[in-house]
């Protein structure tokens, strides 16, 4: 963008038809020919956005290798909570590996509500060393305590936003709280026939519900599960928690059972509730969830019950098809006594024949089955977002060496009749990581009301600085404009410090809040009395800090 200095009505001239439909919808025109209002009905990043508010003006920003949060000129951070702060009355602390955001506004307010923070893992900056491979009594306690969630109260006063401390709906749920099971694997004898569960952890990214609660998503769940002699079955699913209500926890087991990074939900033609996911490993898949029912506003948190009944699709990228994931097609394949499990599929036919006995067993080993009816292995696929300007969906494949896939890609895929039920659809390669585009390794998205897509980038901490990766520095914040002469185009709008991961971008409903999660910072660090990072800096502090910001500099 050569003229950085630009008004209202040249900014949204360059971003082309996505703010221009919104401009429509907005004054009650109707919808742009080919193009969806941003009143589309999804619940991503857009959850409650009336507006047709101009997201910021900004000077791009270049690549940097300083321990801090670098933003463009005119833009500040505060932050709200860090690692170990105390989050309310009964002196809960917040936990560690800050991730996905949300954030739910008390009466209507854009500067004062609820945040619901994801604690992905733990390090040792909380449990120093780890000897012979196990953890004592100790550290395993601390493992369950700091990760999972918190929900915080926060407020902006006098320009700065804060964490109320004194809130009644502050609280952590972690490896200690109790869930129930719902959908085809409660009670089944792969989880030891259990309809209630202990614990949430390994919680990485997220999504809203229509109905206004938080899913929270458990990814690399084995390893806290070993070290605490825990069922691997009982973990690896969505959560879903009510930030005003403490009583209301779940497991969607309908959503089948893998290493969730994300949930986009939106509303099929026919009224259903679809959910995207993906599945974030190499040669893993993308997965979508159509209720069997319905949404009905009125009912409200009642919709919760949509998800425990419906089908579980697997993206077939050859075919363009979407192929359920059903105890009838694994039953119909294993009927064939010549049938091999393909390439990602270990055991025999008759192994098989024990594994999968129902439907509940196909969504607790969902890897395998997916692969099995046809499903096709992708790059790491991480955050997945449905544009609320069109329907599309995006799909941020984050990288995968085996392939030669170093620097990553954001798929885009089209739904045949622009509909998020349809079991047919097609797609494109929207944005390629690499030099070429100044980003490697893309994670999390968000939109804005323009159209925009925020894009946080996951390049290893070991990586950082090195080889194929210099020129990307730490890892950043991007926006890339999904329609206008500059589609596909990123600019640089931050940069994290030394070995962190920037995640969780979320905005306050008019835009002029952005939150962001630090997570590990000085990840790299060998000897933790000398961190490879100190931030955020705060006075006396020995070690570094994974912390929520608010970003704020936003012109409306």
């Amino acid at each position: 963008m050569e003229n950085k200095n630009i008004d209202r009505r040249t900014f949204l001239s360059y971003l082309g038809t996505g703010a221009a439909a919104l401009a429509a919808a907005s004054a009650g025109l109707g919808t742009l020919e080919g193009k969806a209002s941003a009143r589309s009905n999804t619940a991503d990043h857009l959850f409650g956005y009336e507006t047709n508010k101009v997201s910021g003006y900004f000077e791009p920003i270049q690549p940097s290798k300083e321990d801090e949060l670098i933003l463009p000129k005119g833009f500040k951070y505060d932050v709200i909570a860090a690692f170990d702060d105390t989050i309310n009355a009964a002196g809960d602390k917040f936990g560690q590996g800050s991730d996905y955001n949300a954030y739910f506004p008390i009466n209507g307010s854009n500067e004062h509500g609820l945040l619901v923070n994801n604690h992905e893992y733990t390090n040792q900056f909380l449990h120093g060393e780890i000897k012979d491979g196990k953890m004592t009594e100790e550290q395993i306690k601390n493992e369950l305590y700091y990760q999972g969630m918190s929900v915080i109260e926060v407020k902006k006063e006098d320009g700065t936003w804060k964490m109320d401390t004194s809130s009644r709906y502050a609280r952590r749920i972690n490896g200690f709280t109790k869930f129930e099971l719902t959908g085809p694997a409660a009670g089944i004898p792969a989880l030891n026939n259990a309809t209630t569960v202990t614990g949430t952890f390994a919680n990485c990214s997220g999504g809203v519900t229509l109905w206004n609660t938080v899913m929270s998503c458990e990814e690399n769940f084995s390893t806290t599960a070993t070290y605490a002699n825990l069922p691997q079955t009982h973990y690896g699913w969505v959560v879903e928690i009510d930030p005003f209500d403490g009583n209301f926890l779940r497991k969607h087991t309908a959503l089948g059972r893998f290493n969730h990074e994300n949930t986009a939900m939106g509303i099929a033609n026919d009224g259903r509730v679809v959910v995207y996911m993906g599945d974030d490993k190499k040669d893993a898949c993308v997965y979508k969830f159509v209720s069997k029912n319905k949404f009905v506003p009125e009912n409200g948190r009642r919709n919760s019950d949509l998800l425990s009944e419906g089908t579980l699709y697997v993206a077939n990228l050859k075919s363009g098809k979407w192929v359920p994931v059903t105890y009838e097609a694994i039953a119909k394949l294993l009927s064939n006594e010549k049938y091999k499990a393909p390439a990602g599929v270990s055991g025999t036919r008759d192994d098989l024949l024990k594994k999968f006995t129902s439907q509940g067993d196909v969504v607790t080993y969902c890897h395998e089955a997916a692969l099995m009816v046809g499903g096709t292995p992708t790059d790491r696929p991480e955050d997945v977002e449905i544009s609320p300007f069109d329907n599309t969906i995006f799909i941020s494949h984050t990288n995968n060496d085996n392939h030669g896939n170093i620097h990553g890609h954001i798929t885009r895929i089209f739904e045949k009749d622009n509909d998020l039920a349809a079991t047919e659809f097609d797609f494109e390669i929207f944005a390629a990581g690499g030099r070429q585009s100044g980003f490697s390794s893309p994670d999390n998205l968000a939109f804005d009301s323009n159209g925009n897509l925020w894009v946080v980038t996951d390049m290893s901490s070991s990586v950082h600085n090195t080889g194929v990766y210099k020129t990307f520095m730490n890892n950043s914040l991007h926006v890339i404009p999904t329609s206008g002469k500059d589609k596909g185009v990123a600019m640089q709008f931050a940069s994290g410090p030394v070995e962190c991961e920037l995640t969780g971008p979320f905005f306050t409903p008019d835009e002029r809040t952005l939150f962001l999660s630090i997570q590990h910072p000085g990840e790299e660090t060998k000897d933790i009395s000398k961190p490879t990072s100190m931030w955020p800096h705060r006075k006396g502090d020995k070690i570094p800090r994974e912390a929520v910001v608010a970003i704020s500099g936003f012109k409306l």
